[in-house]
């Protein structure tokens, strides 16, 4: 680690190098820390770049992808420091406050699991970075969270648990490790209740410790969108979840995945625990849930959750806003609001990476402009002046 000269009050990616990733060969990008404008036509790798960083932080990132799919499809870059049984590589420098971080991450023939370096040294798993990268990104995928499965909503929700808490990615791991043992065992065999019996103790502790960090996430920032009301261009919304397992305790967890033991090896899946736990969301102003909204105030809440998540952590986190990977987000908002995400965004000193085919959109961001074309990175003027 060594101090940072720029942005150093910053969660900043200061420097990217893909290789072998996704439509880059190879790519090579360095900027100040401040917000970062991807401008180019579709299909020119700008989404390719988001999920790059995504893949800084704990999980499978913003596409939530198998780790071969990031392997670019054609001839791969050997050489110089990446040997051949590299599948893909992400390099990067990370500032945060006045430190700088170096992370490397990728995929090697020798492993069916993505490596992790930091700072030059191993990393035992992706978890290990949560405490230096916290990461918010929204999608055009996620526009359609409130209206689909309850699983993009708890992956959702556990992406806003990790800025708080670093060890839910290792929790979350312990559950469904237990979780798809007991389900092998119950499948195949041998149905020993000693076995049973030592997962479902493991699954109930792990899954209380999920269950409570989601409440307190969900409490937290309902608390905060509460505060901010309806003052600003997007509207506040209330958060809950669908169950109380949060109240449980241990034993009662355990004795419900015991006394469903049968039922759970008829239907093929466990049927009890926080892996079936959904995310509610409501308009507080129009007193509507949020599936039942336009697609148009479904997007503002989301950005609303996303401002007031950011807000949080970055009082969390000695005024450290997270890094927003914010994917096509001006295309569908209008004039008053885009501003409006640009100046909070702004206010609370994060960087956020945008991505966008129309420039004009993003006439009043205070950010880097970098037009993308054919894998390579051509700076812009700025727009405004950067702080």
């Amino acid at each position: 680690m060594r101090a940072g000269t720029a942005e150093r009050s910053r969660l900043a990616v200061t420097r990217l190098q893909l290789t072998n990733f996704r439509s880059y060969a190879a790519g090579a990008l360095c900027v100040s820390g401040t917000s970062v404008v991807l401008a180019g036509p579709n299909g020119a790798g700008k989404t390719n770049v988001l999920d790059a960083i995504s893949l800084l932080s704990p999980g499978r990132g913003l596409r939530g992808a198998k780790l071969a799919e990031h392997t670019r499809k054609g001839p791969s870059l050997v050489g110089g420091s990446t040997s051949e049984e590299t599948l893909w590589a992400v390099a990067a420098t990370v500032a945060r406050g006045g430190t700088e971080y170096e992370i490397g991450t990728g995929l090697t023939q020798a492993s069916a699991s993505r490596q992790v370096r930091l700072n030059g040294v191993a990393a035992q798993s992706s978890a290990d970075l949560g405490d230096i990268v916290q990461l918010i990104w929204l999608t055009p995928a996620m526009d359609r969270l409130f209206i689909e499965s309850a699983g993009g909503r708890r992956r959702f929700l556990d992406r806003l648990v990790l800025g708080f808490d670093s060890s839910h990615a290792r929790t979350t791991t312990r559950y469904e490790t237990a979780m798809r043992e007991r389900a092998r065992l119950l499948k195949f065999g041998p149905r020993d209740p000693a076995w049973l019996d030592g997962l479902e103790n493991e699954m109930a502790e792990a899954g209380l410790l999920i269950a409570q960090a989601r409440s307190l996430t969900v409490e937290r920032l309902s608390q905060a969108l509460a505060e901010r009301g309806g003052a600003g261009a997007f509207p506040a919304a209330s958060l809950g979840l669908s169950d109380d397992l949060h109240l449980w305790d241990a034993g009662k967890l355990r004795g419900a995945l015991a006394a469903s033991r049968l039922r759970d090896a008829e239907a093929g899946r466990t049927l009890v625990g926080p892996h079936t736990t959904d995310l509610h969301v409501r308009h507080t102003l129009k007193r509507a849930d949020a599936r039942d909204c336009s697609t148009g105030e479904q997007k503002a809440l989301l950005i609303s959750i996303m401002l007031a998540d950011a807000r949080e952590l970055s009082r969390a986190r000695e005024g450290l806003a997270p890094i927003l990977l914010l994917d096509e987000i001006a295309a569908h908002l209008d004039a008053v609001r885009r501003a409006a995400l640009f100046e909070e965004i702004d206010s609370l000193a994060a960087q956020a990476w945008m991505t966008g085919t129309d420039l004009s959109l993003f006439d009043t961001a205070k950010a880097e402009i970098l037009e993308v074309r054919d894998g390579v990175f051509y700076p812009q003027a700025p727009n405004v002046s950067t702080r």
